[in-house]
């Protein structure tokens, strides 16, 4: 795995592992049918998808929506291996040995990209409510029988706001911990111990050691609080009404994280008017009393419609470090000009960051693979992540695709290729 240290299971586990896979198998054909209300809702995503080279984390997310939203969601990016609806059934969605899409930008004790050394299950429900008896009943034996099935212990069971981190953001200059709170009441010692987990995490890895700053000091005291505290902070932040709405001390993006700036994000302002995330420009002009609703229906509609890009656009006379914050100049920070020119931002000098023009594209978080040529072609450059969905193509033209999108044979020569880091 590109930008990580060797899988936990490869490099300590390798031959308790295999037996286990091979055991494991049985447990989750028979175990999931005996104990378990599970079938097949398969994305069709999964023959996008290649094999993982090793299963080191189970990792428990909440889908902020309800049923029917959340499973399509779900279905159509390939976004997680499992969903556990309110009822307790649980749906397959991605096959086991496949990576999917769920952990995103993530990072744990050093290791990237856990979507190549994990399993996602989504569990339809809110971080701030409870979930089901039913839904917990359920997660508790999933979880039981993958950790059987690819010897993972309880302290590698993780929760998604313990490993996605994001990038830098206009309240934020540094790559930071504290982007999602999905998932987060499973990090709490009532809920690990209904999972029939015995330990868990007491720090983050990452800010301790320095590769990420924490940007949720809340999330933090949630994730790793002493054992009789962490239930209470949690009740303390959500028991109030009004925990979605805008205040002097509590931001947008506070409200929705990541999430923010979305279509499906609606705001509802003091005077009645009502604004999609995508459709507001001047956040430091948020007033006070603006109530934040994430994961409204018509909006989300219009964000499956319109994807997000990967990337964002400087304006006129709109310095670099406005836009990108500290990592405006790292290697892993691309620019790409409207004539096409592609700038890493660890070898331009502050005579390029100057002469940026107005539309530049500036991508965080990716490497730049370098252009296909008639002698260089996408497979060349990137192997079997030319076929990536985090692997994007800046064309020609301007147009970005993602690998998934595109044909190999079909790219057009000069067509730039960025890898997610």
């Amino acid at each position: 795995m590109d930008g990580s240290r060797p899988c936990f299971a490869a490099s300590r586990f390798r031959h308790l592992a295999m037996v286990g896979l091979l055991v494991g198998c049985v447990l989750i054909t028979t175990g999931e049918a005996a104990k378990l209300s599970i079938s097949n809702r398969w994305s069709p995503q999964n023959r996008h998808r290649p094999a993982r080279a090793c299963t080191d984390y189970i990792i428990l997310h909440t889908t902020e929506g309800n049923d029917g939203p959340s499973l399509a969601r779900v279905r159509r990016g390939g976004l997680a291996h499992y969903i556990v609806l309110r009822d307790g059934r649980v749906h397959r969605v991605v096959k086991r040995h496949l990576v999917a899409r769920h952990a995103g930008r993530s990072m744990w004790d050093g290791s990237q990209n856990l979507d190549h050394c994990s399993v996602g299950i989504e569990v339809v429900g809110y971080h701030n409510r409870k979930l089901r008896d039913a839904q917990l009943t359920a997660v508790a034996e999933l979880v039981r029988q993958l950790q059987s099935a690819y010897s993972i212990p309880d302290d590698h069971v993780l929760t998604h706001s313990m490993v996605a981190y994001g990038k830098p953001n206009r309240w934020h200059g540094h790559a930071h911990r504290g982007r999602k709170r999905c998932g987060m009441q499973f990090a709490t010692p009532e809920l690990r111990a209904r999972l029939g987990l015995e330990t868990r995490p007491l720090s983050d890895p990452d800010v301790t050691a320095g590769r990420l700053v924490e940007a949720d000091p809340y999330l933090a005291t949630v994730l790793y609080a002493p054992e009789d505290q962490a239930e209470a902070v949690v009740l303390a932040e959500y028991a109030a009404p009004d925990n979605n709405v805008i205040t002097k001390t509590r931001t947008a993006w506070f409200i929705a994280r990541d999430r923010y700036d979305d279509a499906a994000t609606v705001y509802v302002f003091p005077s009645g008017t009502k604004k999609r995330g995508d459709q507001i420009r001047n956040w430091n002009m948020m007033p006070v009393g603006t109530k934040v609703l994430l994961d409204q229906a018509d909006a989300a509609a219009v964000a499956a419609a319109s994807p997000r890009p990967d990337y964002l656009t400087l304006g006129r006379n709109q310095a670099a470090s406005k836009v990108a914050g500290k990592a405006y100049d790292s290697d892993t920070t691309v620019y790409v000009r409207p004539d096409g020119k592609v700038l890493r931002g660890d070898v331009m000098s502050a005579r390029d960051f100057r002469r940026l023009p107005p539309g530049t594209r500036v991508f965080l978080g990716f490497e730049y693979a370098g252009k296909v040529t008639r002698r260089h072609t996408a497979y060349d450059l990137c192997g079997p992540r030319c076929k990536s969905e985090t692997t994007l193509y800046v064309m020609p033209g301007g147009k970005v695709k993602a690998g998934h999108e595109i044909r190999e044979r079909g790219i057009p020569g000069g067509t730039h290729v960025l890898l997610q880091t």
